[in-house]
This record gives C-alpha cells, structure tokens and sequence, in this order.
C-alpha cells in the first residue's frame, strides 16, 4: 500500500513539474525571463508557490530546466535531420543547418540565445551547452574521421573550434535585422569553411 502510494506521488510530483516547465517556457518566450514572476507562473500552472518551490529552488532554476529542456528539443530536431539525409558528409552539413535553423524560432531565440547567457551566467550556459550541443558535433566529426571524409584532426580541438563558430553564428542570426537571410549567408561561410577539412580525393 506504502509503495502504491508513494508511485502516485511520484507520478503526481513529475506532472507538476511538466506543467511548471511548459507554462514557464510559454510566458518566458513570450515577454522575457525578467518580466514574468513567479505568482504568474503558478497562477498560470494552477498550482502553489509551495509546490513550485517544492520542485525548484526559485524562478532561475525553473529557467534552467526549461533551458536543458529546450536543448534536447534542438538536439532531436539536429538528429532528425542528420538521419533525413543521403550520407555522411551530406549528414553532417544536415545538422548543421537543422542547428542554425532553430534561430529562426521566436521561442528558442528568446530562451537559448537572449535569456540564457544572461540568466545562467557563462559557464551554466557552456555546461548545458556541452552536454547537449558539444557531444553530438564530436559525435559527428567522429563518424566523418572514421568514414575517411575529412582528415584526421585533433578532436577536442576541432569540436571546440566549430561549436565556438557556430553558436557565435547562432547569435548573430538572432539579433540580425534580417534572420532568413542571415541564416544563408551563414550556412554558405560554414560550407566553404567545411570543405577545407575534407579529405583529398585521388
């Protein structure tokens, strides 16, 4: 009875916590991290502040799970596209786009590349960042080195480099006057810049 008991709690526990999520990514991709309370949150989520409090530590830990959350959405959107492709290198460039094309979404703009950096601070950001976005680059540089596509590298070193170049892209389509065409210009620099790591062919 103890047990039945204690799974439903645990079941109710991770509902409110689905909610809290869900409504917090929707008023904070609507007006910004710093002009949503934590009473709006939990009117919203029809829920108490104790409950709130109870999963949480305050509105910035709230903030980080809708963050991680979010990442492993733009993560299943890179791998989805990766796997849509014909081949490897196809693959790879597929990612690429699917990664900079995430920009284009008010959410994931207002939440991954306005709020974050300056709600999580720099090195919660890079955390979550290399968790969800460092792993699977490395991931796929690694299938390209093995497959004999591009030469071999120092992997750490060329992971690093290209998650820098991209995620500086990432905000400069952002905050551009422009987005779309921002996004173009940007995936045609980063083709070229590719192409100078592919292997030569006799």
């Amino acid at each position: 009875m103890n047990l039945e008991k204690k799974s439903a709690k645990v079941v109710q526990g991770e509902a409110t916590v689905q909610t809290l999520t869900a409504v917090a990514r929707r008023l904070f991709s609507e007006r910004g991290y710093h002009d949503v309370s934590t009473e709006e949150i939990v009117q919203a989520a029809q829920v108490t502040r104790g409950a709130l409090y109870h999963h949480f530590s305050g509105k910035s830990d709230l903030f980080l799970a809708v963050f991680e959350a979010v990442q492993g959405e733009i993560s299943q959107r890179i791998e989805q596209a990766a796997e849509a492709a014909s081949e490897g290198w196809d693959a790879f460039l597929a990612g690429c786009r699917a990664f900079l094309e995430t920009c284009l979404d008010p959410q994931i703009q207002r939440i991954v590349f306005i709020d974050a950096p300056a709600v999580l601070g720099w090195d919660s950001w890079r955390r979550v960042d290399t968790t969800y976005g460092l792993m699977s680059l490395k991931a796929g540089l690694t299938d390209l080195i093995h497959a004999g596509l591009i030469k071999p590298q120092p992997l750490d070193a060329l992971a690093h480099l290209l998650s820098g170049a991209m995620n500086e892209a990432a905000l400069w389509i952002t905050h551009a006057e422009n987005p779309p065409q921002a996004l173009e210009e940007a995936m045609t620099t980063l083709e070229i810049l590719l192409q100078g790591l592919k292997t030569e062919k006799v």
